[in-house]
């Protein structure tokens, strides 16, 4: 299902996770609260990873809306929406402190390693499209590359 939302949205979750769990198992030797750090940034791998579902399906809905000038505005309004959501979470477990604050941050910036490193991820896993200059081919929503659409349109021409 996540595929079908955005095709790098499940290799995008999965560097999150690991992400976390490469945290996870180098810092909790750091801290004196394990226990808290652990639950602040489980937490905020979680909030990364809804981050991620909700940009994917603000994407979504941008390319697939009909009115442009309206896209522009509701992609704006959601990501406003989703900065503010993250703050009340991360508030909401500053004021109740039951996890470690910066635990939690330190997990959300899951969401921006994990979308640095997805080219040398898909390198490491063999998805690079045959691209060999770093480049990816624009990939419809039907999964058919723009590139391979070129070609079979010559084709058929």
């Amino acid at each position: 299902m996540l595929k079908r939302i955005n095709p790098a949205l499940p290799g995008l979750i999965a560097g999150i996770i690991i992400y976390g769990l490469i945290f996870q198992l180098a810092g909790v030797w750091f801290v004196e609260d394990k226990i808290g750090y652990s639950i602040g940034l489980w937490y905020g791998i979680a909030i990364a990873i809804g981050m991620a579902v909700n940009l994917a399906m603000v994407i979504y809905d941008a390319v697939t809306f009909d009115g442009e000038g309206n896209a522009n505005k509701r992609v704006a309004v959601k990501s406003m929406l989703r900065y503010i959501v993250v703050a009340i979470l991360l508030g909401i477990l500053g004021y109740f402190e039951f996890g470690n604050l910066f635990a939690a941050f330190i997990g959300v910036m899951g969401l921006k390693i994990s979308a640095y490193l997805q080219p040398f991820l898909n390198k490491l896993s063999g998805k690079s499209n045959g691209q060999t200059d770093g480049s990816v081919d624009a990939v419809s929503f039907d999964g058919i590359a723009e590139s391979d659409y070129e070609e079979n349109k010559e084709v058929t021409m």
